[in-house]
């Protein structure tokens, strides 16, 4: 992996998935679902949601990295899961903010297959390494990634007084 980062903050974040949601939209895929791969493809799947008009949003919880450059042997679907019922038919837009080695994804997509009828996979970045070709990818590159919403780490509960009825965070 390169030493240099690519960087992408908040105020790159509305152009990029609106180039995706183009690029979508241009290929005429018009997805029933859209498929959010959480957390980072939150972000995505909720602005393309808005751009492609998709209401119908999922979200299924993936656990595979554990630190920077940090990951378990496997991903593994954490629950609750979602129930692919009456949707044979149905396309289905997975979205993540990454595919980097592409196991999530793999997963995801093995998983959903053959419960639905078409399954196609958005974005915003995609390694050379990764094992799934999305089919709509607004960058690819092989650095390390900094996303606006994990640039930082995470927040730690501050040491509550007694009588102090916040449980707040710093």
């Amino acid at each position: 992996m390169s030493e240099q980062r690519e960087i992408l903050d908040w105020a790159g974040v509305g152009p990029a998935t609106s180039e995706l949601a183009e690029t979508i939209n241009d290929d005429g895929f018009q997805p029933d679902v859209i498929l959010a791969i959480a957390r980072g493809g939150l972000f995505v799947a909720a602005s393309l949601g808005y751009a492609l008009g998709v209401k119908n949003t999922w979200t299924m919880n993936v656990e595979f990295y554990t630190g920077v450059d940090e990951r378990l042997e496997l991903p593994i679907i954490l629950p609750p899961v979602p129930e692919f019922v009456d949707l044979e038919e149905a396309k289905i837009l997975v979205a993540d903010d990454v595919a980097d080695t592409g196991a999530t994804l793999a997963l995801v997509k093995d998983f959903c297959a053959p419960r639905v009828g078409q399954i196609r996979i958005a974005t915003l970045y995609e390694k050379p390494r990764s094992v799934v070709k999305c089919e709509y990818v607004w960058r690819r590159t092989d650095r390390w990634i900094v996303f606006p919403w994990s640039a930082k780490p995470p927040l730690t509960p501050k040491e509550s007084k007694p009588g102090d009825r916040s449980t707040g965070w710093v």
